[in-house]
């Protein structure tokens, strides 16, 4: 069976703070393992002992992976990426939309339209949201 999966590499050492708000509003396992707990913790310099090498939030149909790993390799060129959450009622979606606008910023408000429910939120991580139901 084939599975995509979200990857977030975040900035200024807020994996941690990020994936523990997302299984918050998420739900699903947490687990982080942090650089200077790492088989890899050598090979990073001590400024970055404190960071998370990688995080894996999964629930029943979702999985998100994180670092505070910087990627070089990523830039602006690429587009942005947008994360959609689907809900089986409005009123999931209203309270998970709650929940990820908290601390960050509305892009469009939920609003009912031909396809169903939805909403666009920026994180307070700044990652950016698409909260959507087919229920009108």
């Amino acid at each position: 069976m084939l599975k995509i999966s979200a990857y977030i590499n975040f900035k200024n050492n807020q994996c941690s703070e990020a994936m523990t708000f997302y299984q918050a509003v998420l739900g699903g396992e947490l687990s982080l393992m942090p650089v200077k707990d790492s088989p890899m913790k050598d090979m990073f310099p001590a400024e970055a002992q404190q960071g998370i090498l990688h995080a894996d939030l999964t629930g029943g149909d979702f999985t998100i992976l994180a670092t505070d790993m910087p990627d070089d390799n990523v830039g602006s060129e690429l587009g942005a990426v947008s994360l959609t959450l689907t809900c089986a009622t409005k009123a999931e979606v209203q309270q998970k939309f709650a929940q990820l606008a908290e601390g960050g910023r509305v892009v469009h408000p939920i609003m009912t339209f031909f396809a169903g429910t939805m909403g666009n939120v920026v994180d307070k991580f700044g990652i950016r949201w698409g909260v959507f139901t087919d229920e009108q």
